[in-house]
């Protein structure tokens, strides 16, 4: 007798197919690959926000005009490409120690590498100057040790007080006629507007450096420069830092800025700055007031007319201490470098913004 053998409706015992097997595995693989990506993206955004460096703020040029002071992306990326090819001949700060005991190779090699990028070490200077926050602070936001972020600021401040020295930014009295505003039009033979600014400082604790460093004026110990511009905004002159107790005449005379001058350039001052007899050319300044007589109507027109046109120079010193860093009392641990790093921050305000008045954007 034949059984008849039924089929079963499932036969767990058969296993699927190749061909079954390896699709189910493409797409698993695929998934675990997708996921791979957003882990990895997800990775590169929390490396993109602990790294306070240029790439975090290319995006925005808000962040990067109150980080670096510089209007844009933009024209922060035309600045750098004008001085990174000094960069290989940058000079860097290192300690006493690791200096005394390096080989010429270990400081060659020193003078060429860092953690950070050229740029970053850069963008750490610009947030210095820009922000005023202490080493300190710039060590935890860079992820670097503050000795390290001093020796980056001083590094830079030296490196662009170099670069940017050697650079002419004073212009012939041709240019000068080329660019002038309408604005002056009674006074076209002034070649520059100069003004000082003070700095405030530390009160050190010997008498003798404070009597030198003492601001009558401030009524504070100060560091005073004398700053100059052409008419028609761009900064031309910039002298050292010296100490708040000396007059503005005598800063004058010191600055370095009357060879810089012909008989025929003419200097728009303020009216403390008596210094006819140091002029080679002529002098625009507001007429004194005496006590016993009234200012004719000529003088007083005069002065009105100086003043309006002066006020561009405040400007331009006021862009400066845009720059938090002189905006607040300045230690004396940094009064070595204070010189290098306000005359490179002067130049730099000739990089960073466009011009004082925008009717002056076509000159």
């Amino acid at each position: 007798m034949e059984l008849d053998t039924l089929a079963p409706d499932h036969d767990y015992c058969i296993t699927p197919t190749t061909a079954m097997v390896a699709d189910q595995l493409a797409e698993e693989n695929d998934t675990l690959r997708q996921k791979v990506k957003e882990l990895e993206l997800h990775i590169e955004a929390l490396q993109l926000l602990s790294c306070f460096g240029l790439k975090r703020f290319a995006g925005s040029d808000e962040d990067i005009r109150f980080y670096t002071r510089f209007h844009s992306y933009d024209h922060l990326m035309a600045f750098w490409r004008l001085i990174e090819p000094a960069t290989s001949r940058m000079i860097r700060v290192t300690s006493v120690a690791r200096e005394a005991s390096a080989s010429v190779a270990e400081k060659t090699t020193a003078n060429k590498s860092t953690k950070l990028l050229p740029i970053d070490d850069l963008c750490l200077f610009l947030n210095y100057l820009s922000t005023g926050c202490t080493q300190r602070e710039l060590g935890h936001r860079f992820n670097i040790h503050r000795t390290t972020a001093s020796r980056i600021i001083t590094t830079w401040a030296n490196f662009l007080y170099c670069v940017l020295g050697a650079i002419c930014i004073s212009m012939t009295p041709e240019a000068i006629t080329a660019n002038l505003p309408p604005e002056f039009k009674d006074y076209a033979d002034t070649q520059v507007i100069v003004d000082c600014t003070e700095l405030w400082c530390q009160t050190p604790s010997s008498l003798v450096l404070q009597s030198e460093v003492y601001s009558h004026y401030k009524s504070h110990c100060t560091f005073k420069a004398m700053i100059g511009m052409a008419p028609h905004g761009p900064l031309t002159f910039v002298s050292a830092l010296y100490g708040g107790s000396i007059s503005d005449c005598e800063l004058f005379r010191l600055s370095g800025i009357i060879p810089l001058l012909s008989p025929d350039m003419a200097v728009m001052v303020d009216k403390g700055f008596r210094v006819e007899n140091l002029m080679p050319g002529k002098l625009h300044r507001p007429a004194f007031h005496s006590n016993n007589n009234q200012m004719a109507a000529q003088d007083i027109l005069e002065t009105q007319s100086i003043a309006r046109l002066r006020v561009h120079v405040e400007r331009r010193i006021r862009r400066v201490k845009e720059n938090k860093l002189f905006d607040t009392v300045i230690p004396l641990s940094i009064s070595g470098s204070i010189n290098q790093l306000f005359t490179v921050a002067c130049i730099l305000s000739n990089y960073q913004n466009g011009p004082l008045v925008k009717d002056w954007r076509e000159h």
